[in-house]
């Protein structure tokens, strides 16, 4: 554990005001970080994630991803307070928020909607971030299918390549990359802000049936990749895609699309989790070239 005062002077520090810790409690979730709730003693409370001092750069991306949503007025997110390094530690603090089972998906179909009507001239990010632990290269570039091409299908298949998937792996994803211009003959996608890393387990409501998005790992691109991630794992209720669909409709072909924005998530699953997501990955790029 880390030494719990220099967070509390961290968050005294960032707040400005007196922070007296009463109370530590582990919360139970995540594959990546360890998360705890803190109390004050004047009855202020936290958020903390925790991981090792070399996670820091996933932290400082974090924040800098929850504050480019904020700033789009479309979606609620977390607040982050501050974050920082306590001994072999690195930490994250962002605003404690009582979630609840409440349901309000076409509320989060229209939010999700008005996110990505926020638009850049080029697709890419300030920054490089983080999808899970993988680094994401967010280089800024005209080209949306070059962009695709290269610092998505292309990094992660030369780290699978790194990991051992050669073969198959490697034959099908270059016959995809020399074939994706086929996927976008009659769509031109805008640079859309996305969440990025849009699953089940990244959303969730306050007491009102306020919906809150977290965890992300933003990035100007086509909307319809933050769309396919959203029915990856598990998919979203119906009514968040009705409710998106009538504020701003999808284009003509997303269905075949939606598979090849998938197949980034399935490779770095590949990259992060081992060989089951690899054959997953083939058997969709034979289903694409198709």
């Amino acid at each position: 554990m880390p030494d719990w005062n220099l967070v509390a002077s961290a968050i005294s520090n960032a707040t400005r005001r007196p922070f007296k810790l009463l109370n530590v409690s582990s919360i139970l979730g995540g594959d990546i970080n360890e998360a705890f709730h803190l109390t004050a003693s004047d009855g202020t409370h936290y958020f903390i994630k925790l991981n090792s001092a070399n996670h820091q750069p996933l932290f400082q991306a974090e924040i800098s991803g929850l504050e480019s949503l904020a700033a789009s007025r479309s979606i609620r997110t977390p607040r982050p307070i501050t974050h920082g390094i306590a001994g072999q530690h690195s930490f994250l603090v962002l605003e404690y928020l009582e979630l609840k089972s409440h349901e309000n998906a076409q509320a989060l179909g229209t939010q999700l909607a008005a996110l990505h009507r926020h638009t850049a001239k080029q697709f890419g990010y300030a920054q490089d971030n983080f999808i899970g632990s993988t680094v994401q290269p967010n280089g800024w570039d005209n080209n949306w299918l070059t962009f695709w091409r290269e610092q998505r299908l292309g990094f992660q298949l030369q780290l699978a390549k790194q990991n051992g998937y050669g073969g198959k792996l490697q034959q099908l994803g270059a016959q995809l990359q020399d074939a994706l211009a086929e996927f976008f003959s009659d769509y031109t996608p805008q640079a859309s802000l996305l969440h990025g890393d849009l699953w089940s387990g990244n959303y969730a409501y306050l007491a009102d049936g306020t919906p809150l998005i977290f965890d992300p790992a933003c990035y100007y691109g086509d909307r319809e990749s933050d769309l396919a991630m959203t029915e990856l794992f598990g998919g979203f209720p119906a009514s968040f895609y009705t409710a998106y669909q009538t504020a701003y409709p999808l284009a003509p072909g997303y269905k075949t699309r939606r598979e090849l924005y998938q197949l980034y998530h399935i490779l770095n699953h590949a990259n992060l989790f081992g060989a089951g997501y690899a054959k997953q990955a083939e058997q969709i790029m034979l289903k694409l070239l198709a």
